[in-house]
């Protein structure tokens, strides 16, 4: 088959076949030591290298005040409660050049999320394969931070309709400019060869912004066991990796800000001094995470947990990784930095079968580790972006077949009593949201 007609060709295959393809996480290797990377091939291979995927999912939400701010799709309008919205609709175009062995040599990846609000690039990125030794490969472009496992899990597989506030927070979009370097075995199943690591560059602010705006630029690796089976404990499924992330902003102003001692208590501390110009503000994170997948007689029980501790750099008014230097009526703002730190807790229980699932999630993020409750005042340079969150979802998703998907998710959000104004008390803001995903 000539593969210059490949995609109209494959279009018609897949709307005729009736086994999709799902990808579990956003930056999947061509990897034959997992039936991921298997599948992948025999795709590649059956349909002369091309695969045409995505999925929508319409949803229906209701919060608990009219004009709340939530991180579950974005802040409600100020005369609004409750909405329909499309929060995602992708279409995914994948493309692998495989030599005469079968093995990849290259590897394209475009897709854009297209919703009610506009239509954004989501990836934008190549990959190619060393396949002297099998261990290397280099990508380029615009794609998911090797940092951390709920990042890098596809939202079209996710049990949560959204990721935790921390994740968000920290990497807006999750997706940013740059280049990775991956080393890990593609072809051994022995266990000292399920290690990977992935170390790329990258412009910082991601995908969030119009721009690079300065030019430092952020280093982001991660080093994780691949899923491994324990047949001595059950079949027992774990993985696990350790993330760390070297980054910073630079300063276009005079000003920076930081939470110090002074006069006994802490107070968000004004520093003025002339060589904060051009210095670089710290994004320094480290992470751990940890998995392990237990299998029933009908389905499985899952437990995740990560945790996230370092160093941001912000604004005054949120505590979230800017991507636009902060302006205000054209002067620079200055950057706030903060210590902070944050996890999540998952657990999944199949409910007689793969078509039924029971989700329970817990995730905090405190912005501000050295402050807390009614030391977060006004009064003392504080603000919202200073508060500790602890939310508590709970959902059931229902899966009738491997093309469609539905969820309903409660997510109880509780905020840390304060001095600032408005957060004296938890704000109003638990969300649910009722969703349908089609793919294909």
């Amino acid at each position: 088959m000539n593969y210059r007609f490949a995609g109209s060709i494959v279009f018609l295959m897949l709307l005729s076949n009736s086994q999709a393809f799902s990808q579990r996480f956003l930056m999947d290797l061509v990897d034959t030591t997992n039936q991921m990377g298997k599948g992948m091939l025999s795709i590649y291979q059956r349909y002369n290298r091309v695969k045409i995927g995505g999925y929508i999912q319409p949803q229906f939400q209701y919060i608990a005040k009219e004009g709340a701010e939530t991180y579950n799709g974005g802040n409600f309008s100020p005369m609004s409660n409750n909405r329909f919205m499309l929060r995602r609709g992708r279409l995914r175009v994948d493309y692998a050049h495989l030599n005469d062995h079968a093995d990849p040599t290259s590897y394209f990846v475009f897709q854009f999320d297209g919703t009610e609000r506009g239509v954004a690039i989501r990836d934008f990125w190549g990959r190619f394969y060393e396949n002297k030794f099998k261990i290397f490969a280099l990508t380029t472009g615009m794609f998911a931070r090797p940092f951390g496992y709920e990042i890098n899990l596809s939202s079209a597989n996710r049990e949560s309709p959204e990721r935790g506030r921390m994740s968000q927070i920290l990497m807006k979009t999750e997706r940013d400019i740059g280049a990775m370097l991956t080393v890990t075995s593609r072809q051994s199943v022995r266990w000292r060869q399920k290690l990977k690591l992935d170390i790329g560059v990258f412009n910082g602010q991601g995908v969030a912004g119009p721009v690079d705006y300065d030019s430092h630029k952020d280093v982001i690796g991660r080093l994780s066991l691949k899923p491994t089976k324990l047949p001595s404990f059950g079949n027992f499924i774990i993985s696990a990796g350790i993330s760390g992330y070297k980054g910073g902003i630079t300063s276009q102003g005079e000003t920076l800000y930081r939470t110090k001692i002074s006069a006994g208590e802490y107070v968000m501390l004004r520093d003025s001094s002339a060589t904060n110009y051009r210095k670089t503000a710290p994004r320094n994170y480290a992470g751990a995470d940890f998995q392990i997948s237990i299998p029933n007689v009908k389905g499985e029980t899952e437990f995740r947990f990560e945790y996230i501790r370092g160093q941001q750099t912000a604004t005054f008014a949120s505590s979230e990784t800017p991507g636009e230097y902060p302006v205000t009526n054209g002067i620079k703002d200055p950057l706030y930095i903060r210590k902070f730190d944050g996890a999540y807790f998952y657990y999944v229980q199949n409910l007689g079968s793969l078509q039924h699932q029971f989700v329970l999630k817990y995730d905090w993020y405190d912005p501000n580790k050295l402050v807390s409750g009614t030391e977060i005042a006004d009064n003392k340079g504080f603000t919202k972006a200073d508060l500790r969150y602890d939310t508590i979802g709970m959902g059931y998703v229902y899966i009738p077949n491997e093309s469609l998907k539905f969820m309903f998710y409660y997510d109880f959000v509780k905020n840390e009593k304060s001095a600032v104004r408005g957060f004296e008390r938890d704000a109003p803001d638990d969300i649910f949201t009722a969703r349908v995903q089609y793919s294909f």
